[in-house]
């Protein structure tokens, strides 16, 4: 299993920067963790869902650089660090309920690790029954 992330960041991370005020608002997971739907800012297109912890999204914030929480690896991962398709981050939103980031940014290139425009391009699901 891999290291979980806390209000902190993950074990032996250092404490996060983000600001109290802002912190007092999140509804974490029980793993510390907050979705995050990221938006390409101009057209509105859903291009992938990421996971934050405090650092991540204080990392985002004071960076413009998106930052995730991997919960696969374990670690932190800046969008774009080894493959080029970087995205810049124009603005941050919370939900009305505090557990959902709304990320809007500027896409360079792919969004999705299998080289996909978002990581909803795999293909619809039917939709069955009336409106």
């Amino acid at each position: 299993m891999t290291a979980r992330p806390s209000e902190g960041g993950p074990a032996g991370a250092p404490a996060s920067g983000l600001a109290p005020e802002v912190a007092a608002r999140l509804k974490r997971t029980p793993d510390g963790l907050l979705p995050a739907v990221v938006q390409q800012h101009d057209t509105g297109e859903v291009l992938m869902l990421a996971w934050m912890d405090d650092e991540a999204l204080h990392r985002t914030l004071t960076t413009r650089s998106a930052t995730y929480w991997s919960r696969s690896r374990g670690e932190y991962w800046v969008k774009g660090a080894t493959s080029g398709n970087v995205q810049r981050v124009v603005s941050v939103a919370l939900d009305c309920d505090g557990d959902t980031l709304l990320v809007q940014v500027d896409q360079t290139g792919a969004a999705c690790h299998t080289g996909d425009r978002t990581c909803f391009d795999a293909g619809a699901l039917p939709v069955e029954g009336g409106p």
